[in-house]
Order: C-alpha cells, then structure tokens, then sequence
C-alpha cells in the first residue's frame, strides 16, 4: 500500500520569507484599493451624467 504526504497549509507558509508574504499582503490590500477607487469613480461618472452630481 502506497502512502501519500499531505501538505499543510502551514508547511508550505513556513518556506517562504517575511519579506515575500508582507509583499504579497501589500500587492493585494493596494489592488483592492485601488479596484474600489475605481467603482468610486465610475459611479461618480454616472451620477454627473444623470444629473445627480454637486454643484
């Protein structure tokens, strides 16, 4: 009977630096920033377009 290795998510964290996984966190929290500026701005768009914006 073969016997498999399961890998934990834990394992697999341990390999990579400090450095990378703050990278990573970093990339991720500055995309979705920037993703939901984007919806900011589209909408504020169709509001002007609609009338619906300030003077």
């Amino acid at each position: 009977m073969a016997t498999t290795k399961v890998r934990v998510m834990s394992d697999i964290e341990e390999k990579k630096p400090l450095w990378q996984r703050l990278g990573w966190l970093v990339l991720i929290w500055a995309g979705s920033v920037l993703a939901l500026g984007a919806v900011s701005y589209l909408l504020r768009l169709f509001m002007q377009a609609a009338g619906m914006g300030t003077p």
